[in-house]
């Protein structure tokens, strides 16, 4: 039998960046993944501080950025690939009632390092924007298919991943330790997505889902180096292409990608550009959300040493390397986790 001090089940944002806790801290681990849950893989893997509603901060965003941004730095260097882009978000307005809400919110304190004070004229004709931009800095856009795929490779190089479905039936609840198969793990980190609305363990959380679907379109003329944003996303990808996203299916739960998604974005795509452009793919995937839109992280109230990290949403990018450090750091040494992550709060 072989003995690890972690299991980990699920290898999406949320398991790399627990597992990179752990390499950093010389535990030994085996990650369990089957490819089921796809929300980090179809995801534009956007990471921007404002919430471009409302012109607020998103919860956390500065010390979450203080950590997702060194974490994919090594994450580079460590795979030898690129997958931090920069770039800022313009926040296309539709209204001088909305240029002057920016304006309003660029003057918060809370806000300065974000919010850029300045209108910014749009100078592109193929881009309707007569009410110009508003220009949000430190945001960009991190490779998630890229990364997942070479980080995956990476850990059966070391011998740390199996490709399986983790049957919760096999698990031996033991006072000290867990036992699966052939392995005998101090703790178990289930780090699934979606994937937990099957837990036996976990799923007493309220765990929403929210299917969305995203475009890949070749537009040659529109030729923006910057993350365009009105009632959609526009990403700059390279070489022409660009994600154009997304949507919200509260119902659907599937990863198929649906017409009805696709008319919608394009919909939406044709009154932001008016250049010609080709459709070259759409992938969906079921983002893992919770009602308060904060994570879930913690220990099962019953069973020693059993905790999750799920319930990233939206924002998994930016948050999946601060929520994994905490749980990390309650796990070994004791210190708490965030109170508004913290599953506690549903007890």
């Amino acid at each position: 039998m072989k003995e690890v001090d972690y299991i980990i089940v699920g290898c999406g944002l949320a398991g790399v960046a627990y597992c990179e806790q752990l390499i950093g801290h010389n535990k030994s681990f085996m990650v369990f993944d089957d490819h089921s849950q796809l929300s980090s893989i179809v995801a534009a893997g956007l990471y921007n501080p404002v919430v471009l509603k409302r012109f607020t901060n998103v919860w956390r965003s500065k010390e979450q950025l203080s950590i997702a941004l060194p974490f994919y730095k090594r994450l580079e260097e460590k795979l030898n690939i690129k997958l931090n882009y920069e770039m800022p978000v313009y926040r296309r307005f539709t209204s001088v009632e909305e240029q002057n809400e920016w304006f309003i919110a660029a003057d918060k304190r809370i806000l300065e390092d974000y919010l850029s004070p300045e209108l910014i004229k749009n100078s592109n004709p193929y881009i309707d924007a007569a009410f110009g931009f508003g220009k949000v800095n430190n945001s960009g856009r991190i490779d998630t298919a890229l990364l997942l795929k070479h980080y995956k490779e990476f850990l059966k190089n070391i011998g740390t991943y199996r490709l399986e479905s983790f049957d919760y039936s096999n698990l031996i609840l033991k006072e000290d330790e867990y036992v699966y198969n052939d392995l005998k793990s101090k703790y178990i980190v289930f780090a699934e997505g979606f994937g937990m609305v099957k837990n036996p363990y976990f799923n007493y959380l309220p765990l929403n889902v929210a299917k969305g679907e995203v475009l890949t379109i070749y537009a040659p003329e529109l030729k923006i180096d910057f993350i365009l944003k009105s009632s959609i996303f526009i990403v700059p990808e390279g070489n022409d292409w660009y994600s154009v996203g997304a949507t919200y299916n509260w119902k659907d739960k599937t990863h198929d990608t649906t017409v009805e998604a696709r008319d919608e974005l394009l919909l939406n795509l044709k009154q932001v550009i008016n250049c010609e452009f080709e459709v070259i793919g759409q992938r969906a995937g079921i983002r893992p959300t919770v009602k308060d839109r904060r994570p879930l992280v913690g220990l099962h109230p019953i069973h020693k040493n059993m905790a999750i990290l799920n319930g990233l949403g939206t924002r998994g990018v930016m948050i999946a390397p601060y929520a994994a450090k905490q749980l990390f750091e309650y796990l070994e040494y004791g210190i708490s986790i965030d109170s508004e992550m913290n599953i506690d709060r549903f007890d």
